[in-house]
């Protein structure tokens, strides 16, 4: 489901554009279609756009593969009896080359109609899916699709909430880029204002009294940009206690010195920001030199992760810096914005609060911004969807910011139709107190400590596990197995829950972890590498029939044929979570079609090569989808 403030006209135009000339390979989505006309000709008076077919896969295989309890709402909505509804669906209803026919028989207790599919029409549905696009069709006319990652700030480190915006919005990305979407990532930098051009003045003062500073580094950046910010914020609160309920002359003289030291400083940031701002040269080398020490650390560790996000979908707030005058001088000559005490605001409908634009001091705000942002991703780079992957705790501001694009017309997209704008919120990463995961000294923890530590730990692991086993081989290994578990601890959470950040839990090699599905992968790959050391003939296995006679052979078959609708639906709701739990559930499968259909000892050539074929399949299905999530693969564990 699509978060906060979306254009239900444009997103069902949006998805409508994925489906042209997408040929049906999930026996379920067949199924969900043949359902449909069967409870409208049955239930003529029930809305077509009504009509859910509740379709699920079997719990008791003995009784079918899939089951369908629509009729049971149905015939409580229209005073009927659920079984007698469920007998006049099925009169209507054609399973033919899909599943055995369906009679009275098919209906259990108070109106479920149970669906046992015809194998054949299972192993054709594979062939069709055993292709290089795995049975995914991209659109004729893709979307293009604007996403918000990562976000960092100049002169600060990444910490463990920036985890969360780079590897949900890169997945988000990847999902739609699956899809055939054309896909533009933007990592909104904050670049400017005060704080940083506080840490370029301090910087300027230093040099200037002789130091050397061409080994700076990011860390002594953030710890400069902390003592600046204290060194410019005025203890005005404590002289006002003083002042109020007594104190000691000296403390007070003493207090009085230190805030007009900060007041001091704030004005020399204050003209340092009007120098940078005026493009001065020697301020501007100086922001220069922060910004590449801060996003040259920032894309080493997006890099890390396994991301895509690179240098050139950087979009600092500086960029947006001659924009921001004219959007606001456009909103009041429309009279979209107007003046509440002192300050521009825009009110908009449904939202008590109104969007601040400009302050009493003319002085522009995050919201200014981000309009401007929305204005540029939909009418430049083309968005006809925009998706910020940012925290809950922005929800309202985004609601804000949304309303405002749309009634300012900045979210029409270049074809005339509103885009759709999406805030795809996340929770917060916690620690074993359930409280947010902060560092030894309370602070947030830094996310390049927080990725060294899941390193140290896999390769504990690893080591133990295979003591033979190559320094590098272990080095590459363990850095692989670390991401992997940091990144599906992260994704296959909902990413609107908080999580427990367990390193022991995430690094295990059993369970629904990163480490088992590398695991799983590593399985099928050895398979294969044993097949040619037996001299096995792999020739003919793109072309073996599926022969799927075995109840574990038919389980992870159905499974697999799931891909290609649940790439769809978890890249529609933005939710990587979907994808990871399909992974993890055909991990599972697969696991039981290996314990329970042997491959390589199975004497008979046919059947033999019919397994090697679903084994390839399935591994194919897993690295894609594990790349599409972002997590790297290994060739052995």
């Amino acid at each position: 489901m699509m978060d906060d403030w979306t254009n239900d006209r444009t997103y069902t135009w949006l998805m409508s554009t994925n489906t042209q000339n997408q040929t049906t390979i999930d026996p379920a989505a067949t199924l969900d279609t043949r359902f449909k006309e069967a409870i409208h000709a049955a239930v003529p008076d029930l809305p077509q756009s009504q009509i859910q077919t509740h379709i699920t896969a079997s719990r008791q295989p003995k009784f079918g593969d899939f089951q369908s309890n629509c009729a049971m709402p149905i015939a409580k909505r229209f005073k009927m009896q659920p079984r007698e509804l469920a007998a006049k669906i099925i009169e209507h209803l054609d399973v033919s080359g899909v599943a055995e026919p369906i009679t009275d028989a098919n209906i259990a207790g108070p109106g479920f109609i149970n669906v046992t599919l015809l194998p054949d029409a299972i192993s054709e549905s594979l062939g069709a899916m055993d292709n290089k696009q795995l049975g995914i069709v991209v659109p004729d006319s893709p979307p293009t699709v604007v996403v918000d990652v990562c976000g960092v700030n100049l002169a600060k480190q990444m910490h463990v909430g920036h985890l969360r915006s780079t590897v949900i919005g890169d997945a988000i990305a990847r999902l739609y880029e699956r899809m055939g979407y054309k896909v533009i990532r933007q990592s909104h930098v904050g670049d400017w204002g005060l704080p940083i051009a506080m840490v370029v003045e301090q910087l300027i003062t230093i040099e200037d009294a002789g130091e050397d500073l061409s080994s700076l580094t990011l860390s002594e950046l953030n710890s400069m940009y902390k003592k600046v910010q204290a060194a410019c914020k005025a203890e005005t609160k404590a002289l006002e206690l003083i002042q109020r309920v007594g104190g000691h002359a000296k403390a007070e003289i003493e207090l009085n010195e230190r805030i007009a030291d900060a007041n001091a400083s704030l004005e020399k940031a204050k003209s340092r920001l009007v120098a940078l701002q005026s493009g001065d040269e020697r301020s501007v080398q100086v922001w220069q030199r922060i910004y590449d020490i801060t996003m040259n650390a920032c894309l080493s560790t997006c890099k890390r992760l396994h991301t895509k996000i690179t240098d050139e979908h950087s979009a600092g707030e500086s960029t947006y810096r001659d924009e921001l005058a004219p959007l606001v001088q456009d909103l009041i000559d429309r009279k979209i914005a107007i003046e509440d005490e002192g300050a521009l605001v825009v009110q908009c409908d449904g939202i008590k609060e109104p969007t601040i634009i400009r302050k009493r001091d003319g002085g522009f705000l995050y919201a200014t911004t981000d309009l401007a942002a929305i204005k540029r991703r939909v009418s430049k780079l083309g968005g006809d969807i925009v998706v910020y992957c940012v925290d809950s705790r922005q929800s309202l501001h985004f609601k804000q910011v949304f309303a405002a694009a749309h009634k300012a017309g900045y979210d029409k997209t270049q074809a005339g139709n509103d885009a759709t704008l999406v805030h795809a919120m996340f929770g917060t990463v916690l620690g074993d107190d359930n409280k947010p995961l902060k560092s030894r000294s309370g602070e947030n923890l830094n996310l390049t400590d927080l990725l060294d530590e899941a390193v140290a730990r896999a390769s504990a692991t690893v080591a133990e596990k295979n003591p033979d086993m190559s320094e590098s081989d272990r080095a590459d290994i363990s850095e692989a197995v670390a991401m992997a578990a940091v990144k599906y601890a992260d994704l296959s959470t909902e990413r609107i829950k908080d999580y427990v950040m367990n390193f022991d839990r995430m690094l295990a090699f059993e369970g629904d972890t990163g480490p088992y599905l590398l695991y799983a992968v590593v399985r099928i790959r050895s398979i294969f590498r044993k097949a040619n050391e037996l001299n096995i003939d792999l020739s003919n296995i793109e072309s073996a029939p599926f022969n799927l006679n075995e109840p574990s052979e038919k389980a992870l078959a159905l499974m697999l044929l799931r891909y290609p609708s649940l790439i769809k639906n978890a890249g529609q709701s933005c939710e990587p979570n979907r994808l990871c739990s399909f992974v993890y559930d055909l991990a599972s499968a697969y696991s039981a079609f290996f314990d329970k259909c042997p491959v390589l000892k199975n004497n008979d050539e046919q059947v033999r090569a019919s397994r090697l074929r679903l084994c390839d399949l399935t591994g194919r299905v897993l690295t894609d989808a594990l790349d599409t999530l972002g997590i790297p693969t290994v060739e052995r564990m």
